[in-house]
């Protein structure tokens, strides 16, 4: 699988993909991930890639002639199954659409930044637009790189134990029934004594209640 991200402010970036999950994806060369710098696709002689609204009020828009010379450029190079752009009025990010993501080659992923972008490259470019909730931060590049997880986690070969991806929260439509470790006490606090005596038929009925309760209290709004 191959990713491209786009940013204005890719400096984000740096830390994040050369650690955990993202290092030992690209070490075992299961993904490609690359970062491209809006502003080196910028006409301006000083490097700007963002402009005033037309009509007036607060905050810079991201012009089109470096978003559309980027991503015309990348496009001249191999076709992508999807240019997403990450925007807080987008689809919300839910797992099942991270599992369709995981299954395709080539994405492009675009981190807006300042107020926003202009529409004609919403209108033209972009296939997919995805949010991370109901908020708004200061730019794109962290919900580029959230993305951008929720997607490498699941590519075959990346996690050490694949069905730990599987058990995750919302896979199955539930919440992740709770966690406990060792030891089997701790402060006075123990582990449910269904989880010590190794009956999985057991343990696996109690998962399934536990989510269930989870998910009723937590989130009823997305029980099926």
């Amino acid at each position: 699988m191959r990713i491209e991200l786009i940013a204005a402010v890719p400096e984000i970036f740096d830390s994040v993909l050369k650690n955990g999950i993202f290092r030992i994806a690209q070490e075992k060369k299961l993904i490609e991930i690359h970062v491209h710098n809006l502003h080196e696709y910028s006409n301006n002689r000083f490097g700007h890639i963002d402009d005033t609204q037309y009509g007036g009020g607060a905050g810079m828009v991201i012009t089109c002639e470096p978003v559309f010379a980027c991503i015309e450029k990348l496009m001249s190079e191999r076709n992508y199954d999807e240019i997403i752009y990450m925007t807080p009025d987008g689809k919300p990010l839910t797992q099942s659409e991270s599992n369709r993501l995981s299954l395709l080659q080539n994405i492009i992923i675009l981190a807006g930044h300042y107020k926003g972008i202009d529409q004609r490259i919403r209108d033209k470019l972009i296939s997919l637009e995805i949010s991370l909730g109901d908020y708004v931060l200061s730019g794109g590049e962290l919900p580029a790189v959230v993305l951008t997880d929720s997607i490498i986690r699941l590519l075959p070969g990346v996690m050490t134990n694949a069905e730990s991806a599987l058990e995750d929260s919302f896979q199955s439509g539930l919440l992740e029934a709770p966690l406990y470790t060792k030891p089997a006490e701790f402060r006075g606090m123990k582990v449910p004594e269904v989880l010590l005596q190794g009956n999985h038929k057991e343990i696996n009925k109690w998962r399934e209640e536990q989510a269930l309760i989870k998910t009723h209290e937590r989130r009823p709004d997305i029980q099926t």
